[in-house]
């Protein structure tokens, strides 16, 4: 066993560069992922999680506490891996456990038979035949403690969210105990549902008449332009382009009607007092040739008198319509859905809301996708659709819910969740009407069918994943000719125009090939150890674990109010909760909404919000958890807390909260762990970066630390730390964030620390200083000159406002998303030009920064 004293491996080195790397790659690895199983937000890469676990686990060698049986036994079991060389000495043993680890990072590796024998028997070196128990009081995705079963350890998983607990069993219980057998009975049952849920929607979803098959419908949401003596519609469009490939190039342009009352197609017309255009399909030279979209801020453009609908006008239009997703048909009579004075057979005729502005076919005879506009069968389909579903919605289930969504959407989190301000007031107003119908139909099938309850699990987790890509809120992608799905970002804002996507029929088969990525996760997972973790739903703050039972206390909490779990969660909870009823799984999904009490998070503040999570309750929050653990864990235990924010507030309320429950920072570790591509690092400063904590229990008489003797050894510390980590490519606010752990060392590990009139100094002032010393040694690195010597240099001559703005510039840097200059050498950052709003934004993190 290892002893108290001992430290570990990731409290004085760490591959940085190479688990940076590997991490980065895993967010493209589908095949075999448990990714594939179902969507939680800011999902920790195993890469990372499997190498600081180990780093966790393993003790340093070159302390001179470290079991000599330990190293032993760890050169033996080295000795064969590749580039872990002979270590004959101390140094030589750390330097091979960290390339064994970096190489272990690897997800070629991670099921690989021999990294596998070699990483579990180092653990059971290092901690003896009974596996020590890695706790996650967060654990979400269930990254952390999957790859805790992967090294051979036990693994204890809570979250409060009924959502992530579900996959959590899904993850860790189901798929450990079953195996390949799972996989079997998965497709059995699922190919059930799929033909099932095939023979009720086919008649929703026709093949056009020439045999090619639609598979994806372009919407725009509408209002009328109230301008005076016009009056037409507007489709609220972001780009005219359907297809902008280098090689083929596809967009829709409003051709003037010469003759408005004999128009070719009033299908596709735009009528104003003033003319009507018609819409058309065509193949433009250039990208000048494509006008720009008719919405910019919310804001709409009038296409036939150019007039401008301000964005209060477009949201009480919207409003009306319950958000603008569903076509509105006139019932009381029916000639087809042409427009003014059209007759003949169908649907009722379309008044207004949502316009079919084209449909996207597959042909065999012809190669690529293919474009065409919507014809009266396409609005047909949509009427027929809507008729059923009115017989649908109105079924009552077990329980009293409705067969359909109508839960309200809360507004606590409106600047995440913003769809109620335009008139999406339920989860149900996400989608279309034969969106809707579509996901009853899977979700009924689910909850019919005859199988385990592992089988109904997996089921119902993948008629869940029609959500994100069967909603009004999916975004038509021109340049990949594809679909991106409603969480292509942490947040549910509105979609002007957007793409209903086909649920697939036969081998195209959305659900079908969601329940085929299951089983061949299954079978992947199926050659590691079938180890059981546990996973339980219950609050971070009120662990059920007695006391000093953990080796390692291992968690990624909410990252203050970056993300609002939860208030995203409920999208899928509602689903869920029909699909589940009357199964063992139903009890967690009994209320009305997920969970939203006791989630340490911080709501950010709104006019419509009743929330009282602010910083302060964060700072409560996460200190009733770090406390949890600091009881949980052995004496010999390690902590480890995986952050990143970009503003100083969030990391003074995670700092504050763990310093208090008993803590003392010993390292801090920044893993690239987000590609630059990441809609959310679009012309931003997003961070690359997630922080790695590692913490130790602080004894109970730590003692108090003197103030100036701190002040006096902090810029040595954070001057060292920049430069190890400099070497290993992080740069920027990356950087700043990271040089956090060892400066808390030196205040955390003392139960408080005193001025010499014995004044005590809290945390926030600490931090000050932190920052103060981060950025004095960061400017030195920008002007490549010391502050001592900086007033005999040009660098020193520089004015106030000019270092800060070097420092400013300086702290925008990207760790991965860097360029270097051909000219000059200089590393520079790939920008674009930033638009009023983000240069507010930059000012605030400026201050923030500096």
């Amino acid at each position: 066993m290892i002893p108290k004293e001992c430290k570990r491996l990731a409290e004085v080195d760490f591959p940085v560069a190479e688990v940076s790397r590997h991490s980065a790659r895993e967010k493209s690895i589908r095949h075999g992922h448990p990714s594939t199983l179902h969507l939680w937000w800011a999902r920790r890469p195993l890469a990372a999680c499997r190498a600081m676990l180990m780093a966790l686990l393993l003790p340093d060698p070159c302390d001179p506490h470290c079991p000599a049986e330990f190293k032993e036994q760890a050169r033996r079991l080295l000795k064969p891996m590749p580039n872990c060389g002979p270590a004959t000495t101390d140094l030589e043993l750390r330097k091979a456990l960290l390339s064994f680890i970096a190489d272990f990072a690897n997800w070629d590796n991670s099921a690989n038979a021999t990294y596998l024998e070699c990483a579990r028997g180092l653990v059971r070196a290092a901690h003896g035949e009974e596996p020590p128990l890695v706790v996650d009081p967060f654990a979400g995705g269930g990254s952390i403690p999957l790859e805790a079963l992967r090294v051979g350890c036990d693994a204890f998983a809570s979250d409060l969210n009924p959502v992530a607990c579900l996959i959590l069993k899904v993850l860790l219980e189901d798929i450990p105990r079953h195996g390949p057998e799972l996989a079997d009975e998965l497709r059995r049952v699922g190919r059930e549902i799929k033909e099932k849920a095939e023979k009720e929607l086919a008649e929703f979803y026709p093949v056009d008449p020439d045999g090619a098959r639609p598979i994806a419908y372009l919407w725009a949401r509408t209002v009328r332009c109230e301008a005076v003596g016009c009056g037409a519609e507007i489709p609220l469009m972001r780009s005219f382009w359907l297809c902008k490939k280098a090689n083929r190039r596809r967009a829709l342009r409003l051709v003037h009607e010469k003759d408005p009352k004999q128009p070719k197609d009033p299908l596709n017309m735009l009528v104003s007092e003033k003319g009507a255009w018609r819409f058309e399909v065509y193949e433009p030279k250039s990208e000048a040739e494509v006008r720009k979209g008719t919405v910019t801020r919310g804001n709409a453009t009038c296409p036939c008198c150019k007039m401008v609908l301000p964005v209060a006008r477009v949201r009480a239009q919207l409003s009306a319509q319950r958000g603008g997703a569903d076509v509105i048909f006139d019932s009381s009579s029916h000639p087809s859905p042409g427009g003014r004075g059209s007759k003949g057979e169908g649907g009722p005729r379309r008044l207004g809301g949502a316009r079919l502005l084209a449909v996207v076919t597959l042909d065999e005879n012809k190669s690529g996708r293919q474009y065409r506009l919507p014809t009266e069968r396409d609005y047909e389909t949509v009427w027929k659709a809507a008729t059923k579903l009115a017989a649908v919605a109105t079924t009552k289930l077990p329980g009293g819910l409705h067969a359909v969504p109508d839960e309200v959407i809360s507004l606590n989190e409106i600047r995440r969740v913003s769809v109620p301000i335009y008139g999406a007031l339920t989860w149900g107003d996400l989608f279309t009407q034969r969106q809707k119908l579509c996901l009853a139909t899977y979700v009924s099938s689910v909850r019919s069918l005859r199988a385990s309850a592992p089988v109904s699990r997996l089921c119902a987790l993948a008629a869940d994943r029609l959500v994100m890509q069967l909603s009004a809120h999916c975004r038509w992608k021109p340049t990949g000719e594809s679909l991106i799905d409603m969480f292509g970002r942490h947040a549910i804002g509105m979609v002007w125009d957007f793409a209903e996507a086909s649920p697939g029929f036969g081998q195209d088969n959305v659900f079908a090939n969601w329940i085929m990525q299951f089983a061949r996760y299954i079978e992947f997972s199926g050659t590691l150890d079938p180890r059981l973790g546990q996973a339980v739903q219950e609050d971070a703050s009120k662990s059920s674990l007695p006391d000093e039972t953990c080796a390692v206390w291992f968690t990624d909490p909410p990252y203050y109010d970056s993300i609002p779990y939860a208030h995203l969660a409920d999208c899928f909870y509602v689903w869920l909760k029909r699909a589940l009823l009357g199964t063992s799984d139903a009890r967690p999904f009994s209320s009305d909404l997920s969970t939203k009490d006791g989630e340490c998070v911080v709501d950010r503040p709104h006019r419509l919000s009743k929330s009282n999570k602010d910083a302060q309750y964060f700072e409560s929050k996460i200190g009733a958890a770090a406390g949890e653990g600091r009881r949980i864990v052995s004496r010999s235990g390690l902590g480890s807390v995986v952050f990143a924010h970009k503003t100083t507030e969030g990391w003074e309320a995670l700092l504050t909260g763990i310093k208090e429950a008993g803590w003392c920072i010993t390292a801090s570790w920044p893993v690239t762990t987000e590609l630059s591509s990441r809609l959310n690092a679009r012309d931003t400063a997003s961070l690359a970066a997630s922080v790695h904590l590692v913490c130790r229990p602080r004894p109970d008489n730590a003692g108090v630390g003197g103030w100036e003797d701190i002040l006096r050894e902090l810029p040595n510390r954070i001057g060292n730390w920049m430069e190890r980590l400099s070497g290993e490519g992080i740069r920027g606010a990356d950087l700043v964030f990271s040089c956090i752990g060892p400066a808390l060392e030196l205040f955390s590990k003392y139960d408080k620390v005193e001025t010499a009139e014995g004044r005590e100094v809290k945390l926030p002032e600490f931090l000050e200083k932190v920052w103060e010393v981060v950025g004095r040694t960061a400017l030195q690195q920008v002007l490549g000159t010391a502050e001592a010597r900086a007033r005999n240099s040009a660098a020193g001559a520089l004015e106030e406002d000019a270092r800060l703005t070097a420092l400013f510039l300086w702290t925008l840097q990207s760790t991965n998303g860097e360029v270097r200059s051909q000219k000059s050498g200089v590393r520079r950052t790939k920008r674009r030009p930033r638009t009023r709003r983000k240069k507010r934004t930059a000012e605030r993190r400026r201050r923030d920064m500096c």
